[in-house]
């Protein structure tokens, strides 16, 4: 076995699984984790927290999220009839609203002529990447969460657990990270999703920016603690 393989591995026995990436439930207004997708207005809003998201803690882009659905406005149609300073301040919980705004107005427009599900991947990313704040991150969580596409997503928190473990420079370029993981494992978009989500709590629980070492589960492979 790799070690990618064995490190998800010792990742899933320490955590279990993580139900990524959180939607909301039919008649709720607050998302949850585990809950199958299946539905467009889902995909929708997985596109819409990656947007929301980004510089900002997941827990701000929730509310934002609760939001938008106690107001009902929550698809690509709807999101489009209102007015860019109304959006703003539904989602002001988010942070860098008026931008974020611009960045919703514009996923919602992409989404009325885009079924991402029936889009070829290297294409899908291309179009998703021309679009207004829409960076390789981004870009990549609405494939492999929106749209179910076996793309692994990089995000600063894989470059910190596994620059730490030895295997790349931390400030290398997000292609290189990602070929990384690219072949390394088998394409398969139900691991590279709880490989992903596994990273974050890791990070969250251990490998933070003063790492908690001594009680980490990867204290004895760690190149860090060598």
């Amino acid at each position: 076995m790799n070690k990618l393989l064995q490190t998800f591995r010792i990742l899933h026995k320490a955590y279990g699984p993580q139900g990524w990436w959180p939607v909301t439930p039919e008649g709720e207004n607050k998302p949850h984790y585990g809950v199958k997708i299946t539905l467009q207005r889902h995909r929708f809003e997985i596109a819409i927290g990656a947007i929301l998201t980004q510089n900002t803690a997941w827990t701000n882009a929730e509310k934002a999220l609760i939001a938008l659905h106690a107001k009902n406005v929550l698809t690509p149609e709807k999101i489009l009839k209102l007015q860019k300073e109304k959006l703003a301040l539904l989602i002001r919980p988010a942070g860098y609203f008026n931008q974020k705004a611009e960045r919703l107005m514009t996923l919602a427009e992409f989404f009325t002529t885009t079924d991402i599900t029936q889009e070829e991947t290297t294409m899908l990313r291309t179009k998703l990447l021309a679009l207004q704040g829409v960076g390789p991150e981004t870009a990549d969580s609405i494939l492999l969460y929106a749209a179910e596409k076996p793309v692994f997503v990089i995000d600063a928190y894989t470059r910190r657990i596994f620059s730490r473990m030895g295997y790349l420079p931390e400030n290398g370029s997000y292609e290189t990270w990602q070929n990384l993981f690219h072949s390394m494992l088998p394409k398969d978009t139900i691991l590279f999703k709880e490989y992903h989500a596994l990273l974050v709590k890791h990070t969250k629980k251990a490998c933070r920016k003063r790492p908690v070492c001594e009680t980490c589960i990867f204290s004895d492979t760690c190149k860090k603690l060598v």
